[in-house]
C-alpha cells in the first residue's frame, strides 16, 4: 500500500510513476487528499475538544477545593457536553480513515525507474538468453507425451474435479515430486529456510500481501469461514512476518516454501491453455525474502541469479525478461520474468517471476525492522517461484523426448531413481 504521506506531499510524482503501469490515479488520488484533509480537520477538531476537557477538569478540582460546588457542577456538565462532542467526532475520524483505507488499497504499487514503458508482453525486454534450443525429430507437445507414456490423465482429472486438475500417475507422479525436492534442495542450500504452510489463508492476509482486493476473483474463497486457497505460497510465507518488527540484524530473512497453489483462471481454449500450460491447481516452490531497503535490489539479482542457476541446471533454452508497465502486477515495483522454450509447441512458457515490492507489502503488513537508533522502519519483501512446476515439466517432457522414450535431465536422476521414461 501507498504511504499516504506521499500521496500528500507529490500527488502529480505519484500519478506520473503510475501511468507507467497504464493506471489512472488521478481520481483516486483527488478523493485521498479530500478525505485525508477531513480526517486531519477531524483530529485537529478532537485534539482540541480533549484540550478543553483536561483544562476544565483541572478548573472543577479548584472549584470543588474552593467549595463552590455549584460551579463545579456545571463544569462537569460542559465536560460531560465536550465528550459527547468527542465521541460523534471519532465516529466520523473511524469513517474517514476507513474510506481513506478502501481507496488507498485501489492503487498499485509505483513501478522502479528501470520499468520500461509498454502495455502488452511484446513490450517486455529481453535481459538475456541461455541454453541451446533443441532440433527434434520427434516432437509431440506435452500432452499427447502424457498419454503415450500413462503419466498424466487430464481426462481422469476433469472426472474427478474439472478442467485445468489434471491426475500424475506412476512416473509422472515421480519426476513430479523430484522436482520439488530438487529445488527446495537448491534452495536451503542458498540459505533459505524451509517452511510447511497453510494451504488456506484468512482475508487479512490475502489483504497484506496484496492479493485482495485486486485478485479477488481469481481466489478460490471458502465462504462459510472466509478463508481463500492460496494462489501461491508466497501469500501465508510473507504472512508469517504480519505485524512483526525485525532487528536489522535479522535482514536479510530468506523463507522457501513448496505448497500446492490454486487459482480461477479465465477459461479459454486452444494451444496456449492446453494440457499443463495453464492449470487450476498446480505444484510451486518459492522462495521470499525480507530485505533492508537499502539492500533489497542487490537482493533481487541474487535471486535471479539463483532462479537462473536451476534452470540452467535442468539444461532447457530460457530467457530472462524485465517486465514492462502494462505486464506488471499490481503489487510489484519491478519484475523479472523467466521463460523456458518448448521445442514441440515452438513457443516461450513462463515458469517464473522474481520481483521487489518494495515497501508496498510491508506497509500493508506492517512488517518493520529497527534501524541503527532503534526507530521502526518499513522493510522490502521480495518473493520468486523457484520454480513453478507444470511449464518446466511440460518443458522437460517435450525437449528431452526421444524416439521411443524421454530421458530425466541428470540432476534429477538421483531424485527420481530412473534415467528416462518408457
Amino acid at each position: 500500500m501507498l504511504n499516504i504521506k506521499l500521496l500528500r506531499e507529490n500527488p502529480s510524482f505519484v500519478i506520473e510513476r503510475l501511468a507507467v503501469k497504464n493506471f489512472d490515479a488521478a481520481t483516486i488520488i483527488a478523493k485521498t487528499a479530500e478525505l485525508d484533509v477531513k480526517r486531519r480537520n477531524a483530529q485537529t477538531e478532537a485534539d482540541s475538544l480533549l484540550a478543553s476537557q483536561n483544562s476544565i477538569a483541572k478548573e472543577i478540582g479548584a472549584l470543588m477545593k474552593d467549595g463552590n460546588k455549584e460551579q463545579a457542577e456545571s463544569a462537569k456538565s460542559r465536560v460531560a457536553q465536550l465528550k459527547e462532542s468527542s465521541k460523534s467526532i471519532e465516529i466520523k475520524m473511524d469513517e474517514y480513515a476507513k474510506e481513506l483505507n478502501e481507496l488507498l488499497l485501489l492503487l498499485p504499487n509505483l513501478p522502479h525507474s528501470s520499468v520500461p514503458s509498454g502495455k502488452t508482453p511484446e513490450d517486455n525486454v529481453i535481459v538475456r538468453e541461455g541454453g541451446e534450443i533443441p532440433v527434434l525429430k520427434t516432437a509431440l507437445p506435452h500432452w499427447e507425451i502424457a498419454k503415450k507414456y500413462d503419466i498424466i490423465d487430464f481426462d481422469l482429472g476433469v472426472k474427478l474435479t474439472g478442467a485445468g486438475f489434471p491426475v500424475y500417475k506412476g512416473k509422472g507422479a515421480k519426476i513430479q515430486r523430484a522436482l520439488i525436492e530438487f529445488f527446495l534442495d537448491k534452495n536451503t542450500e542458498a540459505g533459505y529456510t524451509e517452511v510447511m504452510p497453510p494451504l488456506m489463508v484468512n482475508e487479512a492476509s490475502g489483504y497484506g500481501t496484496g492479493q485482495l482486493p485486486d485478485k479477488g476473483e481469481q481466489m478460490y474463497h471458502v465462504g462459510l469461514d472466509n478463508f481463500y486457497l492460496i494462489p501461491t505460497a508466497e501469500v501465508p510465507v510473507t504472512n508469517i512476518f504480519r505485524d512483526v518488527i525485525l532487528s536489522a540484524n535479522d535482514l536479510p530473512t530468506k523463507v522457501t516454501a513448496y505448497t500446492p497453489c490454486f487459482r480461477r483462471e479465465a477459461g479459454s481454449y486452444g494451444k496456449d491453455v492446453r494440457g499443463l500450460n495453464r492449470l487450476h491447481q498446480f505444484d510451486k516452490v518459492e522462495i521470499v525474502q525480507i530485505s533492508h531497503p537499502d539492500n533489497s535490489y542487490n537482493a533481487l539479482e541474487e535471486m535471479v541469479s539463483h532462479v537462473e542457476m536451476i534452470v540452467k541446471s535442468l539444461g532447457l533454452p530460457y530467457r530472462i525478461l524485465r517486465l514492462c508497465g502494462g505486464d506488471m502486477s499490481f503489487t510489484s515495483a519491478l519484475t523479472y520474468d523467466f521463460e523456458v522454450y518448448s521445442a514441440a509447441q515452438q513457443r516461450w512458457l513462463e515458469v517464473s517471476s522474481v520481483s521487489n515490492f518494495e515497501t508496498f507489502q510491508a506497509n500493508r503488513l506492517k512488517l518493520r525492522y529497527k534501524d541503527e537508533n532503534g526507530k521502526p522502519q518499513l522493510a522490502h519483501t521480495l518473493n520468486g517461484s523457484s520454480l513453478a512446476l507444470p511449464r518446466i515439466l511440460a518443458a522437460i517432457l517435450e525437449n528431452y523426448q526421444q524416439e521411443s522414450s524421454i530421458l530425466i535431465p541428470e540432476v534429477l536422476r538421483p531424485y527420481t531413481g530412473f534415467d528416462y521414461i518408457d
